[in-house]
């Protein structure tokens, strides 16, 4: 073991570990191992300092922790790297001369040649391979700009100067690009552009193709477009640069709805390399990535801004539906645990269920408008005052001015259809205080009108047609306390002899348009059910939960509890009374003893209800949710996302109904016609751009029967009729059977 330090040694030395120490005097540096001289150079050889440290490591005289944190701070990892330069090549690989660098690998011919393999779509492994250079040396090159894709050289098949490719040997090609960047990452050259900041995001370029996978969704683009998909771009939609951008993103979701592809993990069971080139790239995004992107947007951007709008551009569209307009709830019903929301009946399922409740707003087309999504919420009338009606009122066109109202006391802005739920006379006269007519039905109606007063007349059904009921009116009111509410009710008889009752403050109406409006909000149902199995609308796009402000009123657990008890107690009580009935006419009155036990437990759970009744009044029926435990405190999903997605959910709904529109006139029901739409979009296409006329050809193949051929043709031939462009290229569309 080296001695230790004596007390003379020469001072101004550094120590360094236990025996160690390192003298710096005129101009050397002397190494001492305990009291011994070890090693000496000069200040400036650096060489001999890593070759003495190196030693001194190997050695055991120091480790090398003790060396880092010492003053001279060399790193750990430079250290240990010393050490196996020692053991592997020898003290001599210290002190030889440095290699000079050779000449230039990436010479200007090269890195041209390069420039056009990566611009053709090669990766960089089979550009270097071609180009006779290494391939970390081209990336190297890329990533410090010496060398950058040619722009708009090797696309011969997107100009349409090269054979169509066939599916199989596009699979092959994508196959091979797994090798590479990833599966069907064929334009390598611009992911690593798009990734160094080179470019904003990858050029829409479409190729000449056959058999393209769902290549019949492209016949959605127009519908897509006029209902506008891309009408926030910019202002209320945005993604920071990248490959993908904001429209590629936009297209692809409307087309994945369009498609029945409900959810981003759907595209795991798509070609990637298919889908994509009816978007004009090489690949669609994987799914976490379009989780990403879909984060993003919504995050950055001001989707309910966006969905607003819209809904007025729809109504504008469509000033005589937007005036009347069918508001209806639907349970979205959650199963996991990232947030604790309310409980609420879901009458589907006929069970109370947590979830979140989302109020849509439709016309008589089932067309949706807007959603309001509510996690804490008081009902149908409460969101229909606070939430719902302050946005018609700025959004429905064509409304009467303040002095045409005054004018006319029974004219009314636009008329809002829902269920019994919100028939109350405190809903309906709030309504009407602003001049809003509200069509509904009424509850408990136990009184029956003479068969004699209905008399048969025909009922405008919404889309033209006609149809003929049994109708009778009359002039009635709801009343609540003083308050009294004049209404018009209309009362349908069936062949059963069942009554329905409908009320109105519409009170101008006909008695035809008001059961025909109100009979038509079943397609707000139908609208629900569909949206469901088709377009997901209950799918969770965003994982994780945020709080509700504090400030929210929620009904109080403990209430709830006493309410509970109240209506237990009650139900007790009406059961002990049966019991007693039922006994005493049995019996005849003999067993009196066991009827005063009875009235004993009868007056005992009376008791016992009007104490729960008046703690229950005595206890606050809503509180503040920050008064609640923090464990009891209702949590909402994140809603931005949810409410990006609904949007084109609705765009592309709506898209689907005006195309639906164009085919029924070739069809005998509009169940046909729907079926045949969601056959189009899923149907393979061949694909034909053609730079020179900047045109592109979409051959859709043939559907299942001559019928539906035809049908399908007049569809088509409608829309080349309207001259409708590509939003980003610019390329017209053409349509054609292939």
């Amino acid at each position: 073991m080296p001695q230790l330090l004596l007390p003379g040694f020469p001072g101004g030395a550094i120590r360094i570990g236990p025996a160690l120490s390192i003298l710096k005097k005129e101009g050397r540096i002397t190494y001492f191992v305990g009291p011994d001289n070890f090693f000496s150079h000069a200040v400036s050889d650096a060489c001999s300092q890593r070759f003495a440290l190196a030693t001194l490591m190997a050695n055991g005289h120091v480790r090398p922790s003790e060396v880092e944190r010492s003053d001279l701070g060399i790193p750990h990892r430079t250290l240990m790297n010393w050490v196996g330069q020692l053991a592997e090549h020898g003290p001599g690989s210290f002190f030889e001369p440095r290699r000079r660098r050779g000449e230039t690998v990436m010479t200007e011919e090269k890195t041209a040649g390069c420039a056009q393999l990566l611009g053709e779509g090669r990766t960089i492994a089979d550009a270097a391979r071609r180009a006779g250079v290494g391939a970390s040396t081209l990336r190297k090159a890329v990533q410090a700009g010496r060398v950058v894709p040619t722009a708009g050289l090797g696309t011969d098949k997107a100009l349409g100067n090269s054979e169509a490719t066939s599916k199989s040997a596009r699979g092959r090609a994508d196959a091979r690009a797994a090798q590479g960047m990833g599966t069907a990452c064929t334009r390598a050259a611009e992911r690593l552009a798009a990734a160094l900041g080179l470019i904003k995001s990858a050029s829409t370029r479409f190729e000449r193709c056959q058999d393209v996978a769902m290549g019949g969704v492209l016949a959605g683009l127009p519908a897509l477009c006029a209902n506008g998909l891309f009408s926030g771009l910019g202002r209320h939609v945005s993604l920071p640069g990248g490959y993908y951008s904001a429209m590629q993103i936009l297209t692809l979701l409307g087309f994945m709805a369009l498609a029945r592809i409900r959810r981003p993990e759907g595209l795991r069971h798509v070609l990637p390399g298919e889908l994509g080139k009816t978007l004009g790239l090489d690949r669609v995004p994987e799914v976490r990535t379009l989780r990403e992107k879909i984060a993003t947007m919504a995050g950055q951007g001001t989707p309910q801004a966006w969905m607003q709008e819209l809904s007025r551009q729809w109504m504008q569209a469509d000033p005589q539906e937007a005036g009347y307009l069918y508001v209806d709830g639907h349970v979205r019903v959650y199963h996991g645990s990232n947030a604790l929301l309310p409980r609420r009946f879901v009458s589907r399922e006929k069970l109370c269920l947590r979830g979140t409740t989302d109020y849509w707003i439709n016309d008589a087309l089932g067309r949706p408008f807007f959603v309001v999504s509510q996690t804490v919420t008081d009902g149908l009338a409460a969101t229909l005052l606070d939430q719902i009606v302050p946005e018609l009122l700025a959004s429905v066109p064509g409304q009467p001015t303040e002095a045409e109202l005054a004018a006319d006391p029974l004219r009314h802005r636009f008329a809002v259809i829902f269920d019994r739920e919100g028939s109350a006379h405190s809903l309906l006269g709030k309504l009407w205080e602003r001049r809003i007519a509200a069509i509904t039905y009424r509850k408990a109606v136990k009184d029956l009108w003479p068969a004699e007063a209905f008399a048969e007349v025909e009922v405008p059904v919404i889309g033209g047609d006609v149809t003929r009921m049994r109708l009778a009116t009359r002039q009635t009111t709801l009343t609540a306390g003083q308050d009294v509410l004049p209404v018009l009710e209309v009362r349908r008889l069936t062949r059963t002899g069942h009554q329905t009752a409908i009320i109105t403050t519409a009170r101008h109406l006909e008695s035809p348009a008001i059961a025909g409006r109100m009979f038509s909000r079943w397609c707000q149902e139908n609208f629900f059910a569909y949206m469901m199995h088709h377009f997901d609308i209950d799918g969770l796009v965003q994982y994780g939960s945020e709080e509700i402000p504090g400030t929210t009123l929620i009904v109080n657990p403990a209430w709830r509890t006493l309410d509970r008890a109240v209506k237990d107690a009650r139900v007790r009580i009406r059961k002990l009374h049966a019991e007693i009935g039922a006994q005493t006419l049995r019996n005849d009155g003999d067993d009196i003893e066991q009827q005063a036990e009875w009235l004993q437990d009868v007056q005992r759970l009376e008791a016992d209800a009007a104490e729960l009744r008046l703690k229950r009044r005595q206890t606050s029926r809503k509180v503040p949710l920050s008064t609640l435990p923090e464990n009891e405190r209702p949590r909402q999903l994140r809603p931005l996302g949810k409410m990006f997605t609904n949007t084109i959910k609705m765009i592309a709904y709506r898209a689907e109904t005006e195309l639906v529109g164009r085919l029924r006139p070739h069809l005998a029901k509009e169940e046909d016609a729907r079926a045949l739409i969601r056959e189009l979009f899923v149907s393979s296409a061949d694909l034909d751009p053609n730079e020179q006329d900047h045109t592109l050809t979409v051959r859709i193949h043939r559907m299942a029967s001559p019928a539906h051929d035809k049908a399908i043709g007049a569809l088509l031939a409608n829309l080349n009729h309207s001259d409708i462009r590509h939003p980003e290229t610019g390329m017209r569309l053409i349509y054609e059977l292939a």
